[in-house]
């Protein structure tokens, strides 16, 4: 059996990151691993994956949960220093 750092491991996101995917998913830890491994494939699944991030940011905002905002700022940059936003396509 696979332990949660086992899943972790093999994620190409940090912690932080997966736990933001879960939280603004709703859905645990290790299947949020997978989605968002499987969202780093497409340039429009690394969108979604800072879109995710960004969103629980408003939210913690809006809720008045200063902390965890900031929390997220720093898994926010750490998501765009290891996996940036793509470069648009020239038409």
């Amino acid at each position: 059996m696979l332990s949660i750092q086992d899943v972790l491991d093999y994620c190409d996101l940090d912690r932080g990151e997966i736990e933001a995917i879960a939280e603004h998913e709703h859905i645990p830890l290790t299947i949020a691993a997978e989605m968002g491994e499987s969202l780093l494939g497409t340039p429009e699944g690394v969108c979604r994956v800072h879109a995710m991030i960004i969103e629980n940011m408003q939210h913690a905002l809006d809720t008045g949960q200063y902390g965890r905002a900031q929390e997220l700022v720093g898994i926010y940059e750490h998501l765009q220093r290891c996996h940036p936003l793509p470069k648009p396509r020239a038409s």
